[in-house]
């Protein structure tokens, strides 16, 4: 989908007070997203996503009954336009600063201590997403490389799966960084619900220790992420399980650009190379 296509949608779905072409477009990937006014109107790829478009409205209520600080929905259900889901958000007012691990880190808190909500969750699918973006890297990557990140994925789903979490399991963010936390006037927000999942909490927490050892994020900032939180994840044992299949996923998520983009295959190479090598000080780029 690209944006003229989205932007017809956009036209289709009249969900806007003004004429679709004066939309300004914030993002394009598996969604384009508009706004235009007080609105945020996301355009999904393809029909498939209609049901996750459909629990991200029914997260962000739940959110909202809960009194977590959260992106809002200004309609509660998503609409099928010409065989796109098409959902409408309240637009958040700009942000006064970038947001900051102890930002995310108040945010899960309040995340984590929440009960099961009244609608199904899906588990953290971590690494699902493996096999076709290795199929969509083909032959641009070397075939032992992506026999490689097979057995990996399959060795660290079934230590997952094998895993005694520290904390009690539940609602997770599922993409716990600072970059899905946007600070308002009236503090931090959570945004990007599409990946809330039922799971072990400690995924939300590896992320960020990730961040650190992998991504340059700074010690100080870690420090402050754990403080807030109340918590370091590197002091269970089941983390270096959580953290490898999280490289793993990361690793392939690269691959699938590597036919068109030479920065991505050679990102990619580097980060094979670090996990064969066992090199975990071996700095990452994010991409």
């Amino acid at each position: 989908m690209d944006e003229a296509r989205a932007r017809d949608v956009l036209a289709a779905a009249k969900v806007l007070p003004g004429p679709a072409r004066d939309a300004r477009l914030l993002a394009l990937g598996e969604n384009a997203v508009f706004a235009a006014g007080d609105l945020v109107v996301k355009v999904g790829r393809d029909a498939e996503l209609l049901e996750r478009a459909r629990r991200e409205l029914d997260i962000a209520g739940w959110l909202a009954e809960a009194g977590v600080p959260a992106v809002r929905a200004a309609d509660p259900k998503p609409l099928l336009v010409e065989g796109h889901p098409v959902t409408v958000w309240h637009r958040l007012p700009d942000p006064v600063r970038p947001a900051e691990p102890r930002d995310l880190a108040q945010l899960l808190r309040t995340v984590h201590a929440l009960p099961t909500p009244p609608f199904a969750l899906p588990p953290r699918d971590l690494l699902g997403g493996v096999e076709r973006w290795l199929r969509l890297a083909g032959a641009a990557i070397d075939p032992a490389d992506a026999a490689y990140l097979r057995a990996r994925r399959d060795g660290f789903a079934a230590a997952a799966a094998a895993l005694t979490p520290r904390l009690a399991p539940g609602p997770i963010h599922g993409d716990a960084l600072p970059r899905n936390v946007h600070v308002g006037p009236d503090g931090p927000v959570l945004v990007d619900l599409e990946t809330f999942s039922a799971d072990l909490r400690e995924h939300d927490l590896v992320v960020m220790a990730l961040s650190r050892d992998r991504y340059g994020l700074p010690a100080e900032a870690y420090d402050s992420f754990t403080e807030a939180y109340g918590w370091d994840v590197r002091e269970w044992e089941g983390c270096g399980v959580l953290r490898g299949a999280r490289e793993t996923a990361s690793c392939a998520w690269v691959a699938q650009h590597a036919p068109s983009n030479p920065k991505a295959l050679a990102e990619f190479e580097r980060r094979v190379a670090s996990l064969r090598n066992g090199d975990e000080t071996v700095r990452w780029y994010p991409f």
